[in-house]
């Protein structure tokens, strides 16, 4: 009987860990199951999220449309791919030229992609753009290119592919976001009011395409980290404000996200929130307790950092 009570927790660790690696393939295969042969598009996929999308992705089968500002990072992500592929299970990349800030090129690079297929079925946006500094010392210019970057760029490209949708009656659209479109945080004023613009978009486009059976999903981390960051030893913040909004795990890996993106597209999932728990907390102070979130940000106020 002592035998068993001391093999007992061991046992039921392994149970339970056995349940959830059994889980976790599961759900894996379900999820490329969702996406193969489907046409994806990934916009700024030569980032270091958008890579990992790619290849998420194109292990499902997916029918990819790679998008990126630089034609030389675009090939070296296409022999990566194919590379490490089985070409009896998966397609080759398509690539194209795009610069998601370019409004005025956004029609031209949208109708480049239909043509590569015909048709869109999923539509990742992923591409942004991100500055940092106090808000006298952000020009106007900045602050519209910021705009177009984050919001006017993925709103003009979604627009331009969505007919083409809607006339099939299906498809989905995810927008890659992040936690700032719900919560603003002093010194990236222009990168939260992107944030929360492109939030208040898709959540409309979201009722609105309902009725010709088309998803829109958005997926909001905390912040991607580096590949290769690594936490500094005990670089432990003391004020309040690093405390509440204090980074904990030094941010979700991009193929942490990449992996929620592919779960996503395949659940239909309306909305996805990668935080830690600080910053989780966060987004629901500042909805029920508006006055406590604010003082707690006003605290980081005095910590000045240099524009970047």
């Amino acid at each position: 009987m002592g035998i068993l009570a001391v093999l007992a927790l061991p046992l039921l660790f392994l149970g339970i860990s056995g349940i959830i690696s059994i889980y976790q393939s599961v759900r894996w295969l379900f999820s490329k199951s969702a996406v193969q042969n489907k046409v994806v598009v990934i916009t700024d996929a030569t980032s270091g999220l958008g890579k990992e999308c790619s290849r998420v992705f194109h292990t499902g089968g997916a029918r990819l449309v790679l998008c990126g500002r630089t034609w030389e990072k675009l090939e070296a992500l296409y022999d990566a791919l194919i590379s490490v592929a089985d070409p009896s299970v998966t397609y080759a990349p398509k690539l194209i030229l795009l610069d998601i800030s370019d409004i005025i090129c956004i029609q031209d690079v949208a109708k480049e992609i239909l043509n590569c297929y015909g048709c869109v079925d999923i539509l990742i946006n992923n591409a942004s753009m991100k500055v940092k500094g106090a808000v006298q010392s952000i020009s106007l210019e900045l602050d519209k290119k910021i705009m177009d970057a984050n919001y006017f760029g993925p709103i003009t490209l979604t627009k331009a592919i969505l007919p083409n949708m809607i006339s099939r009656r299906t498809g989905q659209i995810v927008l890659i976001n992040s936690i700032q479109g719900k919560v603003g945080i002093p010194f990236r004023a222009a990168y939260a009011a992107s944030k929360h613009a492109a939030v208040g978009f898709f959540d409309c486009l979201r009722a609105e395409m309902e009725e010709f059976d088309i998803s829109v999903s958005t997926v909001n981390p905390t912040f991607i980290c580096s590949y290769h960051r690594q936490p500094a030893p005990g670089n432990w913040e003391a004020s309040i404000w690093k405390f509440f909004f204090r980074k904990v795990a030094y941010g979700v890996h991009p193929v942490e996200v990449a992996e929620e993106v592919l779960h996503t597209v395949s659940r239909k999932k309306q909305e996805v929130l990668m935080a830690n728990p600080i910053p989780r907390v966060a987004v629901y102070i500042r909805t029920f307790f508006p006055e406590l979130f604010f003082a707690i940000v006003a605290s980081g106020i005095r910590e000045k950092p240099k524009t970047e």
